[in-house]
């Protein structure tokens, strides 16, 4: 046995960018301190990638009395060259519209349908 395999891996699929652009898009009053509360990294690293994504062009911020409001500019395209004419739209929707279907089934009494059915 190695020594990696006494240890568990922490990669994830998305990245920090990523999920705070999502916890925005589920609230854009939300506050940079629970923003980080709720991914798990610091409100520093929460602030320099909103820093990042108003620089980028995907967030603009207003203010609200003391609050900030974020909004999302869903048509700016990924930065990756592979993925660069897609709009973020793509994501922010599936994540968005992921919340909401435990919610949907309810109401509607839908079975939730897994694609890894023979």
């Amino acid at each position: 046995m190695s020594a990696t395999d006494d240890r568990t891996s922490s990669w994830t699929f998305l990245t920090h960018h990523a999920r705070v652009l999502v916890e925005i898009a589920k609230d854009p009053d939300i506050r940079l301190r629970d923003i980080a509360a709720g991914i798990g990294i610091t409100e520093r690293a929460v602030q320099n990638i909103v820093r990042d994504l108003l620089e980028g062009g995907y967030l603009t911020r207003d203010k609200v009395g003391r609050r900030n409001r974020y909004s999302l500019n869903l048509d700016q395209h990924f930065r990756y060259p592979t993925e660069a004419d897609l709009p973020i739209r793509l994501l922010i929707d599936m994540f968005t519209q992921h919340d909401e279907l435990p919610r949907r089934q309810q109401i509607d009494g839908a079975q939730p349908r897994s694609s890894m059915t023979p």
